[in-house]
């Protein structure tokens, strides 16, 4: 084994492998950057470039470090931050470094050099161990430990340790600090997906949550952070162009947040509380996340059943389901399947959640009177073949809507209902006569998302039969789907899906053609009728189509029971 040596330029024998232009690139990252850059210039995952650095450095890998809670209060959330680097347990039985144990044991993704060693030992007498760990799992111990950006604030707080600072130089220092820390909690939202960041005043504290998977998780946060609060308040409201000076009332504003290959679309909303205004973001236009059909999960009989209808050349398609369900995803999927440059597409929405490359997209102001009915009259004027309306909200809406179907467009928009049944009464309850419904729409799909099961970590566990028939028969689901059924997989947890169990999300699809229900809709039946007869002709149910994906392993059945309400069934 070579020595080991604390120099964090790139050794000669991993260096000799990459390209100049790697090895440029690697030399002006930033230190978490830096072995997936490795990685991907050697053309290795992250764990073989991690052991191809352990052998030419001579520093040992812990593929899991756990935090040293003891160290943790003696190292300056700030070092953590600026070197990736953090104090790690290694037990004396199994660290082979018995004679080394009472140094301090230090975990980070890239080797370290005589200065960050130099910085370190200024706060500690303890000899230090180094060893190397995954960047993921490092930078998840500093956050957990630390919080979120306590980096940032943890350097305001030092620059008033200087005599000869003046007080002009403190609050610059602490507005810096802010507006890092304001970056800092965007950019871990958008590496943990989330989709909204909410600010939230409470007595004595400031949370931050941010909406992962449809599910709220608190952010760790600086012990620091409520001193900063006035301030980190004031930077998303002047990032937002809002008036900082307003806090009685509710503001709306947005923001364009770029840095690295992020590009975003930041709504931002205030509401005055009894402790300070709370601010929510909602991320939009993460271009990486536009979907294919595949991608949204539709089955291939599903897509088969959706793909004729794309095909035709007038009707609406309606895509149903509560706010959060991914409507906007799935229409703009079906966009993509059809978008060539034989078809112009006229797009109207609030807000505009992804690019579709040659298309028109217009987005409506409410306040300056372009609603989503006096876009879509205007619109009609440009010669479109194919609309989207990204939702329709009153009876001008959805009679223009109409109209236009039945003049040879097709016509995509989205409705707030349960079911897909619900969609066709929802129509006429707004006052469109039933049978412009019956013979303008070609297709409703009602969908929920559920949260997709780790793929790294997913075991299948032994069900009770009995339970199971119980269970199935609360969502009205036939018991006898139970038969042969002895195990399900279930989430574990594990450092790919930060110990959550799931990865990601899936959609569950109810997909219904109103055709076969055409006397109903005419005659005004209720959807629980219509939706009777729809089963009668082969839909299924969102209840169904959850199932199916318990079965194949896609979701847990306890996911499946927390996103299906049963309620009106």
């Amino acid at each position: 084994m070579p020595p080991v040596t604390l120099d964090d330029t790139l050794p000669a024998a991993l260096a000799d492998r990459l390209s100049e232009a790697a090895q440029k690139s690697l030399a002006e990252s930033v230190r978490e950057k830096r072995l997936a850059l490795l990685a991907s210039g050697l053309g290795l995952g992250e764990t073989g470039a991690l052991d191809a650095l352990a052998r030419t450095t001579g520093l040992p890998v812990l593929d899991a470090p756990q935090i040293d809670p003891e160290a943790l209060a003696a190292f300056p959330a700030r070092l953590a931050h600026e070197f990736q680097v953090v104090p790690v347990l290694i037990e004396p039985p199994t660290s082979g470094l018995s004679s080394q144990v009472s140094g301090l044991h230090l975990a980070t993704p890239w080797p370290p050099n005589a200065t960050i060693a130099d910085w370190i030992a200024t706060f500690t007498s303890r000899p230090l161990v180094w060893h190397l760990a995954p960047a993921d799992r490092v930078l998840q111990l500093i956050n957990e430990n630390y919080g979120v950006g306590s980096g940032s604030l943890d350097d305001a707080d030092d620059s008033g340790l200087t005599a000869t600072t003046t007080g002009t130089e403190l609050e610059a220092d602490a507005d810096a600090a802010v507006v890092r820390f304001v970056t800092e909690v965007i950019s871990q939202a958008v590496a943990e997906n989330a989709t909204d960041i909410h600010f939230e005043p409470q007595e004595g504290q400031l949370t931050i949550r941010y909406r992962v998977d449809g599910l709220l998780v608190p952010v760790p946060l600086p012990e620091n952070l409520l001193r900063f609060q006035d301030a980190i308040i004031s930077r998303l409201k002047i990032m937002a162009r809002m008036n900082i000076s307003e806090r009685r009332l509710p503001q709306d504003g947005r923001i364009d947040f770029k840095q690295g290959g992020a590009a975003l679309d930041i709504r931002v909303s205030t509401i005055p509380t009894i402790y300070a205004e709370s601010v929510s973001l909602r991320l939009l236009n993460q271009r990486k996340m536009a979907y294919t059909m595949d991608g949204i999960g539709l089955t291939p009989d599903e897509q088969a059943i959706i793909l004729k209808v794309l095909d035709y050349p007038h009707g609406i398609i309606l895509v149903t389901g509560p706010t959060g369900s991914g409507k906007s995803t799935s229409l703009n999927a079906f966009l993509r399947k059809i978008n060539s440059s034989e078809l112009r597409i006229v797009t109207i929405e609030d807000p505009i959640e992804y690019e579709l490359p040659g298309a028109n997209q217009m987005q409506t102001h409410a306040e300056i009177g372009l609603t989503f009915a006096s876009a879509l009259r205007h619109v009609l004027r440009q010669d479109p073949d194919v609309i989207m309306v990204g939702e329709i909200r009153d009876l001008d809406t959805a009679e223009i809507a109409i109209r236009a179907s039945l003049t040879g467009h097709l016509v995509f928009s989205t409705l707030h209902t349960n079911d897909a049944p619900g969609a066709l009464t929802r129509l006429t309850d707004m006052g469109v006569e039933p049978f412009l419904v019956a013979s303008a729409v070609e297709l409703v799909i009602a969908q929920r998302l559920v949260r997709r099961l780790c793929p790294d970590c997913a075991k299948k566990k032994p069900v009770d039969p009995v339970a199971l028939r119980m269970t199935l028969e609360s969502i009205h689901l036939d018991a006898s789907e139970a038969a042969g059924i002895k195990e399900l997989a279930e989430p574990v947890g594990c450092r790919s899906c930060r110990q959550t169990g799931f990865k990601g999300r899936i959609g569950l699809f109810e997909i219904l053609q109103p055709k076969p229900l055409h006397d109903l809709i005419v005659r005004r039946e209720s959807s629980k009728a219509l939706g009777h007869l729809a089963r009668q002709h082969g839909m299924r149910t969102l209840q169904q189509s959850g199932w199916e994906r318990v079965k194949s392993g896609h979701t847990s059945l306890q996911e499946l029971l927390r996103t299906i309400s049963t309620s009106g069934e």
